[in-house]
């Protein structure tokens, strides 16, 4: 018996459409990192991006749990010495919703060549509007 292993050319990808109200941030993230990675697929391969494309609607609308909407805090650095700049989740959802969504995934893919690969197939769009009809995405359920 032999071993088979998946080569780039019989990688198949589909476009997804994930909407994000109500829907708690963390729970929400690590179900589309596994989409984005491709874990569900049968050929699943750790060295290759497998994955499909993912669309997130109504970033602006997620759910989170206990006081995080005032205690979470995300961290930007300009690069000069005293240029940290802190940011309450609160404020980042009402500015730029699309990030905190990001930032999560983020967290949960492999850092590296791939990692940033695999992250280009995220799209993340604050309402309902988006521009990927061509592609004909199926709705999931995460």
């Amino acid at each position: 018996m032999k071993t088979s292993s998946t080569k780039p050319a019989d990688i198949k990808r589909e476009w997804y459409i994930v909407d994000a109200e109500g829907k708690t941030l963390g729970r929400l993230a690590s179900g589309i990192a596994k989409i984005l990675k491709g874990k569900h697929k049968v050929y699943y391969s750790p060295h290759l991006d497998c994955g499909d494309f993912v669309v997130v609607l109504n970033a602006a609308k997620i759910h989170v749990t206990g006081k995080k909407l005032d205690e979470k805090k995300y961290y930007h650095h300009s690069g000069y010495p005293g240029g940290m700049k802190t940011t309450v989740l609160r404020t980042q959802l009402e500015k730029h919703p699309d990030r905190v969504i990001k930032a999560a995934v983020w967290g949960m893919l492999p850092k590296g060549r791939l990692g940033r690969e695999i992250f280009k197939k995220l799209k993340v769009y604050r309402g309902i509007e988006h521009r990927h009809v061509a592609q004909k995405p199926k709705t999931l359920e995460v």
